[in-house]
């Protein structure tokens, strides 16, 4: 009777143990598939950001930029899409790229220069500016972003050295390059309307101009009057939901030699 007891009991423990073995086996696999489906969930994200940047990297539209010497590589992309009119470069800087404006300021936020979707979107003018740059203040926006891509790079002219040794760019529109002399930086409110509104009047200039240069971080002693074309480089800043960067210059008639090149 004792032997047929111990019996029993050794194949309840058996089983009992078979029971543990499959559990643990059935956790450690769901375990492994997620584990794996992490990983390729990481792996796809990484991917995915690298392509976001490849397609918001300057030097993929290089072979568009205009020269002196020729500009049909630049007609080629405004016969692409007509909403490319002009070219914005800081130098020592990745920003280089062709300048788009639309009919609002929505469309180039996740469209690129060749009207494909893209989450970098491109630089554009505000709407409401004219593309001949005859407003006195002219604003072109652009996404913050890594790896030096579109304005990224606008935050480093916190830093008052780099400020300092970057004062120069250029832009090109209607055929021709003009000069770009950078003056002042600014961390202000997206919703500040006594910097972000275009075309300011000619009554209104003078307290437009000293207002920039009260609310600027950073300021060049630069002769700036009313009579220049100001030209406001915005975007985006890690630091607050609505805070902005912008880098203010003015449009110069001769194009500075470019240091950096």
């Amino acid at each position: 009777m004792l032997c047929h007891t111990n019996s029993r009991k050794n194949k309840k423990f058996s089983l009992g143990k078979c029971v543990v073995k499959l559990v643990d086996s059935a956790v450690n696999l769901a375990v492994l598939a997620a584990f794996l489906l992490l990983f390729a969930y990481g792996c796809y994200a990484l991917w995915d950001s690298e392509q976001v940047y490849a397609t918001s990297d300057s030097s993929r539209y290089e072979v568009y930029k205009p020269t002196e010497d020729d500009s049909l590589s630049f007609q080629e992309l405004v016969a692409m899409n007509p909403e490319v009119f002009g070219w914005l470069t800081v130098y020592g800087t990745q920003i280089d790229y062709p300048l788009v404006q639309a009919q609002d300021n929505d469309k180039y936020i996740n469209t690129d220069v060749e009207g494909n979707f893209s989450l970098g979107g491109s630089i554009f003018l505000d709407y409401r500016n004219s593309r001949d740059f005859s407003d006195f203040n002219s604003i072109i926006y652009g996404h913050h972003m890594a790896e030096a891509a579109m304005f990224g790079e606008l935050a480093e002219f916190k830093e008052k050295s780099y400020f300092d040794s970057h004062p120069y760019g250029s832009l090109y529109y209607h055929g021709k390059s003009w000069g770009l002399e950078f003056f002042a930086f600014i961390e202000a409110d997206a919703y500040d309307t006594s910097i972000y509104t275009p075309g300011i009047s000619l009554e209104n200039r003078e307290a437009y101009l000293e207002n920039i240069l009260s609310k600027a971080t950073h300021v060049r002693n630069t002769q700036v009057t009313v009579d220049d074309r100001l030209v406001l480089l915005s975007t985006c800043t890690s630091d607050s939901t609505n805070g902005r960067h912008i880098l203010v210059g003015r449009i110069l008639d001769q194009v500075p030699e470019d240091p950096f090149s």
